[in-house]
């Protein structure tokens, strides 16, 4: 089974996709949020293109444990997914993935350009990783 992990940002959700063993994550499209939640439109698409079983959010807690609002939304965000997609959705903390993501780019000498265009779906697929290896651990 194949699961999907976001990164849902303020204008940006980036996007990963799962091995169908589940033993690794490939950050693979970055979807544009808009009003009229055409996002949760192509999440759908992306769903059904790969098969996915179930979804995976990063949920973005503060560095001492507590949910604010930023955390707030992404708990909205992943109801909305589960009441859309009939899917398990897993909550998964985020901290510093983002953080992390950049740095690798950095690292890497991507440019700022390019990495702003990527660095969303890095962080998905952090996330994803992430929650792969926990669940892989158990």
């Amino acid at each position: 089974m194949k699961l999907l992990g976001l990164d849902y940002g303020d204008r940006r959700i980036g996007v990963a996709v799962s091995d169908v063993f589940g033993w690794t994550a490939q950050g693979i499209e970055v979807v544009q949020r808009r009003e009229d939640d055409s996002h949760l439109r192509r999440i759908a698409e992306l769903a059904e293109l790969h098969e996915i079983g179930e979804v995976v959010v990063g949920l973005p807690k503060n560095m001492n444990g507590t949910i604010g609002p930023r955390g707030e939304l992404c708990i909205e965000f992943a109801e909305s997914l589960r009441e859309r997609l009939g899917l398990p959705v897993h909550l998964w903390d985020e901290r510093l993935t983002t953080v992390s993501a950049e740095r690798t780019l950095l690292e890497a000498d991507v440019s700022r350009k390019k990495r702003k265009q990527v660095v969303d779906k890095i962080a998905a697929g952090l996330i994803l990783q992430n929650y792969l290896d926990s669940i892989s651990n158990r």
